[in-house]
This record gives structure tokens, sequence and C-alpha cells, in this order.
């Protein structure tokens, strides 16, 4: 997440130069206090890590200076420091109006990708709902649409990964449980979703086992091999394909491996 906060350094610099040049929207509008004062005290509550504080002090920036560029960079700022802050809800708000009104800001890269990053951070253990994790994995896959080029793109490709593989492991949670209570059909589906949906994930290789076992259980053999097939053609090493193996065979794998074993046989279909 370097990417992340090297905006602040730019906005720390522009910031000094407003306190120096002084503003000529301040003396029109004649707000309460000038806009350098007001930005430079909000960057003050950012670094010391006041973040509650400094996102309503930006917020104050927006509210007395609405049309002058200051504006544009404190709605932004505020939303990064509701990040910091853990209030989320607040930050994805803020970032939606952000790219909303100025689409065409040369932040508006920055404010995809931080959306993005408040979906990420809230991502939890899979035995929880995943509507957050399925949020994450939809705003970083805009960041890769929109900006393909851009670092934001590339961090954003890393970490689709693991939201895959948050979604595929809740699929995998609710199928176990469905097997647990001999609905099969309900398991084969959820199955099947990791199979087909999240191919890249570490879940691959048990979801094609449990499939083996439910179609074993329903007595439909064909559909058994077919799955133990692609476990032993793709996965030949896992403990999974062991376990499929036993099943098939009531017996355990050979010990010259699998290019001698049944599966191979059945490969392709």
């Amino acid at each position: 997440m370097s990417r992340l906060f090297r905006i602040l350094p730019v906005l720390l610099i522009t910031a000094c130069l407003v306190a120096c040049g002084g503003s000529k929207d301040a003396d029109k509008a004649k707000p309460s206090e000038p806009v350098e004062k007001l930005y430079n005290d909000a960057l003050t509550k950012l670094k010391n890590q006041e973040y509650k504080s400094a996102a309503t002090a930006f917020d104050e920036v927006e509210r007395q200076h609405p049309y002058s560029e200051w504006a544009v960079r404190a709605e932004l700022m505020s939303a990064y420091c509701n990040y910091k802050a853990g209030k989320y809800d607040d930050a994805v708000n803020g970032l939606d109006h952000f790219v909303k009104q100025h689409p065409g800001n040369r932040n508006a890269p920055y404010a995809y990708y931080l959306k993005a990053m408040c979906y990420y951070e809230q991502i939890t253990d899979v035995g929880r709902d995943q509507k957050i994790t399925a949020q994450a994995q939809q705003a970083l896959q805009e960041v890769i649409k929109r900006f393909p080029d851009t670092e934001y793109a590339r961090d954003a490709k890393l970490k689709l990964d693991l939201t895959a593989d948050h979604l595929a492991g809740k699929e995998m949670e609710i199928g176990r449980y469905y097997e647990k209570r001999f609905e099969y059909l309900a398991a084969i589906n959820r199955f099947r979703i990791v199979v087909e949906k999240f191919q890249t994930t570490s879940h691959v290789p048990e979801a094609l086992h449990r499939l083996v076992e439910c179609y074993l259980k329903l007595g439909v053999t064909d559909q058994a091999n077919k799955y133990a097939a692609v476990l032993g053609y793709n996965y030949p090493n896992s403990p999974w394909y062991k376990d499929s193996y036993a099943d098939m065979n009531n017996q355990p794998l050979p010990p010259e491996g699998t290019e001698k074993s049944w599966l191979r046989k059945l490969w392709p279909f």
C-alpha cells in the first residue's frame, strides 16, 4: 500500500505554498478564517494522527471555501482521514462524491484506489458474511479497468487474489455444511462455483474432492469419475487426490504415484 501514502507529501508541500502566497478567494468571500490557516491546521492534526479531528478540519476548508482549489484537495484529504480513522462508510461516501464532482481530476485514480482499500481492509474471516469482500473485489476490478497502466492497478491485481480466496472459502464453508446435512445437490452447487469461478484459488483441490464425495453418495459415478480425473490430472500430489482415489477404489493411492492410475486413463474426457 505504499502508493496509498505518496499523495500526502505533495499536499504538505503545496500547503506551505498557499500559506506563503495567500488566497484571493479568501479576500473575496471574507470567511471567518483564511483558507491557508484552515488547511494547515487540518494538516497538523493529520500529522499528529488525530484522524477524526483532521477529517472535520478538512471538511471545514470545503465549507468555508467551497469554490477554491483547496476545497477539492480538502475533500480528498477528508476521505483519507476517515479511512485512517476506520470510518470507512464516511470515507467511501466522500470518495464517491469526489469522483462524481471531479472525474477528470489528476487524483481521481487515487480516489478509486482508496475506495477499494476501504472495502479491502474490512475483509474478515470466511466464517462471516462476505458482502464486503465482494465489494472489495468489485472496487479493485474498477481500478484495474479504469487505470490499467497505473501502479494502483498493479497493486489491485495482487489484492484481487485474496478477495477471490475469501469468496471461494465462503462457498466451501457453505458446501461443507450442506454435505454434512446430506443435502448433496445443494453442496454440489457450492463446490462447482469454486471450481468454475475461482480456479486460481487454493480451495479448488478440496472442492474437486468434495464433488467426488457428493456424486458417489448420490450414486452418480460418471460425474464422480469426471471430477476425480480433473483432480488427479491437475493436482496429482494433493492429499485431496489421495482421498478421492481411496474413495473410488476402496484402497490407498498406489506407491508408484499417479502415472499408472486409472485417473490418467480417463483424461481427457
